[in-house]
């Protein structure tokens, strides 16, 4: 069965960086479009990123410039680079892939911004 385990999480301070993966399993992944979404408390999940199965990228305005998403096919994962974090980071980042009509979601990983 299809599986997405996210990793990378944790805790950081105000300006730091983290990278998180994303390794699935069980799919065809070079065909997926891969997205990071996240949660904070008390709000909807929102989308991060996302790349497309040919290397393209889209980002949320308030991750331009400082978050990076990134592939690897030979490894079937996915990465989030994320740069200068701020507090408004902090939330449960999840992975999903998407084609056609399925799509599948990872089990999330927290992220906390704190000094």
């Amino acid at each position: 069965q299809v599986q997405l385990v996210e990793s990378g999480g944790g805790l950081v301070q105000p300006g730091g960086s983290l990278r998180l993966s994303c390794a699935t399993s069980g799919m065809i992944f070079s065909i997926y479009t891969m997205g990071w979404y996240r949660q904070a408390p008390g709000k909807q999940r929102e989308l991060v990123a996302f790349i497309t199965g040919g290397g393209g990228t889209n980002y949320a305005d308030s991750v331009k410039g400082r978050f990076t998403i990134s592939r690897d096919n030979a490894k079937n994962t996915v990465y989030l680079q994320m740069n200068s974090l701020n507090s408004e980071d902090t939330a449960v980042y999840y992975c999903k892939a998407k084609h056609r009509a399925y799509d599948y979601w990872g089990q999330g990983t927290q992220v906390t911004v704190s000094s």
